[in-house]
């Protein structure tokens, strides 16, 4: 690995608790294990400030589309790169916005995510470097659009991508996987694999639309699937402090969820929304941009850098 840098699957009711077999999993590997102490979390209270192991594997989700998701993956896995640690993307979107945002065109790629979860492929095999050191993509493709259908019969299917990340999981220091906006079985196993959700709420009218349905979905896979599986992290995104409303919405949301809010916030901001378009991540196509900036202290608050 060379370094530079409308859904049809399960329904949450319909999930199984996963086959005991254990085989082929490497022995004290997986994306549910941390052994690498790296930090602290944030918090002003030395007493309660806790350790964060590493590797981490964070699943950005929100059923809600628009909200975004794939832009928090994206600048929050290149801001992590810069403080050091060494990101994988995992692209389960079919829509593949995380890989072309980051400079990578799935077009002419050999491998993709959907040779991972559909035709067994180790995922080393479809990492592709990007621009920023120590940053990089497992990219999707529009291949990935009918996986959810041809998976539904498969044996072992929601944690395909677990089983993946398990022969990886040493490589990296944080997972961040790009998750569809919907709960198919694609979303189901980016869940699965993952131990901290992160969430990313617009500042805007409807901002908590779904979002009960979500932690109900979340709380189901706990409790069939995942049982390290919870909501660590929710951002607040296009944010916008001229307005009345953004600063109603992120009232009632820390009111609602509490310390699990990000203090950092991320602002609406014009070269946040230009940078996909130019395959880069905000820290490079604007470094020094209000965007780059609110991304970096959001990477340095979730990874207990103070």
């Amino acid at each position: 690995m060379e370094e530079a840098d409308g859904s049809s699957g399960a329904e949450p009711s319909e999930l199984s608790n996963p086959p005991d077999s254990t085989e082929d999993v490497p022995r004290n590997a997986g994306p549910n294990d941390a052994d690498r102490v790296v930090g602290t979390s944030d918090s002003t209270d030395d007493s309660s400030r806790t350790e964060i192991s590493l590797p981490r594997v964070i699943a950005v989700a929100n059923q809600k589309g628009g909200v975004g998701k794939t832009t928090t993956t994206v600048n929050m896995g290149a801001a992590l790169a810069e403080l050091g640690h060494r990101v994988l993307i995992v692209d389960l979107d079919p829509q593949g916005n995380a890989t072309t945002g980051l400079g990578i065109n799935y077009r002419i790629l050999d491998n993709t995510m959907y040779d991972v979860m559909l035709g067994g492929l180790p995922i080393e095999d479809c990492i592709e470097p990007t621009e920023v050191k120590g940053l990089f993509v497992a990219p999707a493709s529009l291949d990935l659009a009918g996986a959810e259908v041809e998976m539904v019969s498969a044996f072992n299917r929601e944690s395909k991508l677990s089983k993946a990340l398990s022969e990886v999981f040493d490589d990296f220091d944080y997972f961040l996987i790009d998750c569809p906006p919907s709960l198919g079985l694609l979303t189901v196993n980016g869940l699965v694999a993952a131990t901290e959700v992160m969430v990313p709420i617009q500042c805007e009218y409807y901002a908590l639309e779904g979002l009960a349905q979500l932690t109900r979905n979340i709380d189901l896979i706990r409790d069939n699937l995942n049982p390290k599986l919870h909501i660590a992290h929710i951002v607040m995104v296009m944010y916008d402090n001229r307005t009345k409303l953004a600063e109603q919405v992120v009232e009632e949301v820390r009111e609602h969820f509490g310390k699990i809010v990000c203090r950092n916030m991320i602002p609406r901001n014009v070269k946040l929304s230009e940078a996909p378009s130019f395959g880069q991540p905000i820290t490079t196509y604007a470094s020094s941009s209000r965007g780059a900036v609110a991304y970096r202290e959001l990477a340095r608050e979730v990874s207990g850098v103070v």
